[in-house]
């Protein structure tokens, strides 16, 4: 058992990870390991090399063995110095965006220390490696490109997508996040530019679910932009066309595909992210059953807001089943909430999801989801076409259908206002309001506002995050619906089980775990979600939970079976400490 690392047990690899040919996971950081890169790394070429640079931690043997006297200042310095230093220099910057480029720059020049700032700052840094920062920077991708973190592939790679995986220096992947970058968080379409979205995300996946960074790889799939902006930017680093559609998109698509699982293998997690609707659900659709394929944007969503539901039973005293829920937003996080919320209810009732979807009810562009609308609807929302007569905006359809919880996943920023709070507040005494769109300008509303304008009695949470508020002598801290609560867990799961498939009652699984890990002390401060602090606890009961029901489902490929899944979980998880170098 390692010393001295803290939350982690380093034999990443022995129950369930990347084989780990160089013993790099599986040495305590008393065993020496060899960083082998093509051949052994020594001299310069070790300190410009990110998963093994230690910058002034390398010791003074590690110094002579490796031919790096006189390439560093005589100092000799440990890690968590280092990592202090470096979260100074951050706080000092003014903008997030240059806190982003900062972590950028050194996730780029040493990887360990990168995730172990990280780890041990999620709370703070969580913003600006992921949403709401990461949105900035995609649409300054070009501007702030300096070398490539992933695969971008274009229609000019039509037919050599195979060839184009090769090129990557790693083998062995676990999770793949890939983007056609046209609705990137609620900003539209960027593009080449949303290659910030999958970097990001995998940043989660090993700093939160301990997926080692070696296995993850981040990709573009680029078929030119309809955003004029960037078609006439001479800074714009992606194809400067229309955007493919139809036969010409889906061959591209269907080829990448093919090639990750003939690269690859079975068992590795493609996760969808940020594709407008119509291929969002195409996809999903698509490939579910050939491949194992997970769209965060549609089930980590579901998962994540299901799980602070299922936990808010405790502040509302009532069970979801007699709850009546509204949605603002009929697109793919809305439509896939509201499938996972009917599962639940279902599996709970001992009901059909049919007749579970008759407690939910959807507000889009056009008003209320009614029969009446059926023929002019797209797939994806006739399931929640209900007989009623035609509303035509939220405040209208609040008073008709009187929900006890309002949730929002429009992109529609302030679009809870005060009139559609009062009435949430009017027809409950606790009104459950989620206001899941982000960035924060794309916010339903802030907590303050949806705290004040109920007057202290909403149990709120939002996509983006807010400050604690007071409110007439009391303090409210509202939670962050976060995906990271979800995907990085879930995803460490699959890798666990060796699962070939996701089903949506891993979905449910991941939610419990997640709802379960919410103690009387986050109650209190009428939190629904537990604190982030222990994120990487939280994701390894998550993972326990899904690799569970991959096995009782059938479809997990390790075997046999651990006895303590829990413990598989953490003992598989990454960590950043510094290895002594022989």
């Amino acid at each position: 058992m390692e010393k001295n690392v803290k939350n982690s047990d380093l034999k990443s690899s022995v129950n369930g990870g990347v084989v780990d040919v160089y013993g790099e996971d599986s040495a305590t950081v008393e065993h020496s390991i060899t960083p082998w890169s093509l051949s052994v790394s020594s001299g310069y070429s070790l300190l410009r090399d990110p998963r093994y640079n230690k910058g002034l931690a390398f010791t003074e043997k590690e110094r002579d063995t490796h031919y790096l006297r006189g390439l560093l200042p005589p100092a000799v310095v440990d890690q968590n110095l280092q990592e202090k230093r470096l979260i100074n220099n951050i706080r000092q910057y003014q903008f997030p965006l240059q806190k982003y480029m900062a972590l950028t720059e050194l996730q780029e020049r040493n990887e360990r220390l990168f995730y172990k700032l990280l780890i041990d700052h999620v709370e703070e840094l969580l913003p600006i490696v992921y949403t709401p920062t990461v949105g900035e920077a995609c649409q300054k991708y070009g501007s702030i490109f300096r070398r490539p973190q992933g695969l971008f592939i274009s229609l000019k790679e039509k037919g050599k997508i195979l060839d184009v995986l090769k090129n990557w220096p790693e083998r062995n992947i676990q999770v793949i996040v890939v983007t056609d970058g046209e609705r990137i968080l609620g900003l539209g379409d960027l593009g080449c530019q949303g290659m910030g979205i999958p970097v990001g995300k995998l940043a989660l996946y090993s700093a939160l679910g301990g997926v080692r960074p070696s296995a993850c790889l981040p990709v573009t799939i680029d078929v030119g932009t309809n955003n004029e902006k960037l078609l006439n930017d001479e800074f714009y680093i992606g194809l400067k066309q229309k955007r493919a559609t139809g036969q010409e998109y889906s061959d591209l698509l269907h080829e990448f595909m093919s090639a990750v699982k003939q690269n690859y293998g079975e068992n590795v997690l493609i996760q969808f992210e940020d594709f407008a609707n119509h291929n969002a659900f195409e996809l999903l659709a698509k490939y579910r059953d050939t491949h194992l394929v997970f769209n965060d944007d549609i089930q980590g969503t579901a998962a994540v807001v299901l799980a602070g539901l299922v936990s808010a039973q405790k502040l509302t005293n009532s069970p979801l089943a007699e709850h009546t829920f509204l949605f603002l937003g009929a697109g793919e996080a809305g439509t896939g909430i509201a499938e996972l919320i009917a599962l639940y209810i279902s599996k709970q009732m001992n009901a059909s999801v049919e007749e579970s979807r008759k407690k939910i009810w959807l507000v889009d562009s056009k008003g209320l989801i009614v029969n009446s609308r059926k023929e002019s609807l797209q797939a994806f929302k006739k399931p929640w076409a209900h007989e009623h007569e035609p509303v035509k905006d939220l405040l209208g359809a609040i008073k008709a259908i009187k929900p006890n919880v309002l949730i929002g996943s429009a992109g529609i920023g302030r679009s809870f206002t005060k009139e559609v709070i009062e009435a949430m507040s009017s027809i409950n005494e606790r009104p459950l309001v989620m206001a899941l769109s982000n960035p924060t300008t794309q916010s339903e509303c802030t907590a303050e506002e949806a705290y004040t304008w109920s007057k202290g009695r909403a149990i709120f949470a939002s996509g983006s995050p807010f400050d604690p508020v007071e409110y007439e002598g009391s303090v409210f801290v509202s939670t962050q619906a976060n995906n990271a609560y979800i995907f990085p867990g879930f995803g460490l799961g699959l890798v666990i089980s060796g699962a070939i498939r996701v089903h949506d009652d891993m979905l449910l699984a991941a939610a419990e775990a997640l709802a379960g890990q919410v103690n009387k002390e986050n109650y209190e401060k009428g939190m629904i979600y537990p604190s982030f602090s222990s994120i990487r606890n939280i994701s390894a009961h998550i993972a326990a939970n899904v690799a569970t029901k991959a096995y009782e489902l059938g479809l997990a490929g390790r075997l046999p079976r651990p006895k303590e899944i829990v413990k598989c979980a953490e003992s598989s998880m990454y960590s950043p400490t510094y290895r002594l170098y022989r």
